[in-house]
């Protein structure tokens, strides 16, 4: 029996894991889905203090209180910073880290730094417009390719999130390179994607990469797929 940690992207929440939870723990696996300060169950939460720190702290916090050890810690898009922010807390807590079609930063980036200017741009100015100038509106499921059947419920289910976590930069020190097992998992059916660039980062680092034909919400599009990449891992 292995132990995931597994977060969820920007405005996103615990929500988007529920088909990958119920396989993990039907194979015998414990499992936490930490929702993000200020999204999801969590949205009432939200305000402009909210930025990485605190989303770093709060899956540190999960497993530190659930006393875990030897995690599995899996990071979807956006929680690539979150999942290397608790990997430079706690790598002696961290089996193996798994970026799914995730943020690769490097040390003095924030997410805004990482992404083509036009695209922080447009959030700035979604939040300057949309959100009080401090929180930014989810975008669209079909600009993630996410499957037809689920598209209408992850737009209802998605909450905007504070601008300051996708522009706090991250410093690390590659604490994360003592952590045995280092993973990439590209989802390449999506045109629009930012990743592939991360994963040939990942490749040059020596970590083991694969790809999944699917949109960017891998956890909807390929459940049971993704369970069995993940199950895979815990098995070395």
């Amino acid at each position: 029996m292995a132990t995931f940690v597994l977060v969820h992207g920007a405005w996103h929440g615990s929500w988007c894991w529920q088909r990958v939870r119920r396989t993990l723990r039907e194979l015998g696996h414990e499992v936490f889905t930490p929702t993000l300060s200020g999204v999801g169950e969590r949205a009432h939460l939200l305000s402009p203090g909210i930025d990485l720190t605190v989303h770093i702290q709060d899956v540190a916090n999960l497993i530190r209180w659930e006393e875990l050890s030897d995690v599995v810690l899996c990071g979807h898009s956006y929680a690539g910073l979150v999942i290397s922010g608790v990997a430079e807390q706690m790598p002696e807590r961290i089996a193996a880290l798994v970026y799914l079609d995730a943020f690769l930063p490097e040390s003095g980036q924030s997410l805004h730094d990482t992404l083509p200017p036009e695209i922080s741009d447009h959030q700035r100015a979604m939040a300057r417009d949309h959100g009080g100038g401090w929180k930014v509106p989810p975008n669209p499921a079909a600009m993630f390719a996410v499957n037809d059947q689920d598209r209408d419920w992850v737009d209802r289910q998605c909450t905007p999130q504070s601008l300051a976590t996708f522009e706090q930069p991250l410093i690390f020190s590659e604490k994360a390179g003592s952590i045995p097992d280092i993973r990439y998992v590209l989802a390449t059916g999506w045109s629009h994607s930012p990743f592939a660039a991360f994963r040939d980062l990942a490749a040059k680092r020596g970590w083991r990469t694969s790809t999944m034909a699917c949109g960017h919400d891998v956890m909807l599009d390929l459940p049971a797929e993704l369970a069995a990449v993940l199950d895979g891992v815990a098995a070395g």
